[in-house]
């Protein structure tokens, strides 16, 4: 599977498990955070040490290393989450105050699953940028010597 591939498989995987106010959404979290933790390490080993089977077909270094650093992003904002999450799923919202407290926490939620999505298509665009194949390079002009210039001895 390709880095373009698994980052599909994990979008989707994200896509199809949406993160909701109970249980059920703080496993998915939790999920999500593992896949995309098994996600970053894979395409920063791949960077650094080319250990896919399929080198050949791997792009660039730097470009693996762009997109591990974004999905590292995405990872902070799921863990960002988790706070607001936790309060909104472990406290009854039964009182005034306590409704108006949620829709801060429901703001801070949605501001980071909504930075964990932005992070996830900025590391899918870097991967999808194709690397032009660098064309042999031509051996710089010698300099030519100006014959109006005198060296001082």
């Amino acid at each position: 599977m390709t880095a373009l591939c698994a980052l599909d498989a994990v979008t989707a995987d994200i896509r199809d498990h949406r993160i909701t106010v109970d249980g059920t959404g703080l496993y998915n979290v939790v999920r999500h955070l593992d896949l995309l933790c098994h996600l970053t390490a894979h395409l920063a080993a791949d960077a650094e040490y080319q250990l896919a089977l399929n080198i050949r077909e791997l792009p660039p270094a730097r470009i693996l290393g762009a997109s591990a650093s974004h999905i590292g992003q995405a990872v902070a904002h799921y863990t960002q989450a988790l706070a607001p999450l936790i309060a909104l799923t472990s406290t009854a919202q039964d009182t005034l105050e306590k409704k108006l407290d949620a829709l801060g926490h429901h703001s801070c939620l949605r501001i980071h699953l909504d930075g964990a999505d932005r992070a996830l298509a900025a590391a899918r665009t870097a991967l999808e940028v194709r690397q032009p194949v660098p064309a042999a390079s031509a051996s710089a002009p010698a300099l030519r010597h100006d014959s109006t210039v005198r060296r001082r001895a």
